[in-house]
């Protein structure tokens, strides 16, 4: 079993900056990438930004050159630092990771998403 708590979502005004964080936890062999989505009302869930392994990143369009994702592997701990926001960047944010976790005595992928977390950019 795998848990994933997200937290440091919030309000903040236009040009303000937040950081959300995002720690996985429980029997874990491997994470193979760690990433944020998010969901805006009314629109679908969309990649903003994901780090793998390796440390390569991927980033959405939208949010390129504002905000910049890391990862602690020793701590299966992904963070989204958040700069220069602006209205269009509120959603609910969603954690997800991927990896390897032990049933038993087998290894299987896994696949899990956080909670989501409120992130309102607001004058």
């Amino acid at each position: 079993q795998v848990q994933l708590v997200e937290s440091g979502g919030g309000s903040v005004q236009p040009g303000g900056s937040l950081r959300l964080s995002c720690a996985a936890s429980g029997t874990i062999l491997n994470v193979n990438a760690m990433g944020w989505y998010r969901q805006a009302p009314g629109k679908e869930r969309e990649l903003v930004a994901l780090i793998i392994s390796g440390g390569s990143t991927n980033y959405g369009d939208s949010v390129k050159g504002r905000f910049t994702i890391t990862r602690v592997n020793a701590k299966n701990t992904v963070y989204l630092q958040m700069s220069s926001l602006k209205p269009e960047d509120t959603a609910v944010y969603y954690c997800n990771v991927e990896g390897i976790t032990v049933e038993g005595i087998k290894a299987r992928p896994f696949n899990y998403w956080g909670q989501g977390t409120q992130v309102t950019v607001s004058s």
